[in-house]
């Protein structure tokens, strides 16, 4: 008999959709990393958003394929050349549908 399943196959659980919300310590202002994150996000596909916070630390959302955003917060742990990361912690969700990548002011 063909009908719904409730068994998934590889490929669905790497193209589906997540969310990833981000928040970076360290020295991540001043040094170019929302414009990075903005130019990585938009190689790898990946939408969203990246702001500065008042406290020095950088905030950023991302959506997109699973594979696409763990790299995206993987990323994060590098940063711009001149960042400095100290921690990054992120928190995974359901999509609330981002498109495009922008930067925040």
């Amino acid at each position: 008999m063909s009908g719904p399943s409730d068994e998934g196959t590889d490929h669905e659980a790497t193209d589906e959709r997540v969310r990833a919300h981000v928040f970076v310590t360290g020295r991540v202002q001043g040094v170019y990393y929302r414009d990075s994150t903005r130019e990585a996000a938009r190689e790898r596909g990946v939408d969203g958003w990246v702001r500065n916070l008042d406290d020095g630390r950088v905030e950023a959302v991302f959506e997109g394929p699973r594979d696409a955003v763990e790299g995206m917060v993987e990323w994060c742990h590098t940063g711009s050349d001149a960042a400095v990361v100290e921690d990054v912690d992120v928190e995974y969700g359901d999509p609330e549908g981002e498109t495009g990548f922008v930067v925040r002011r």
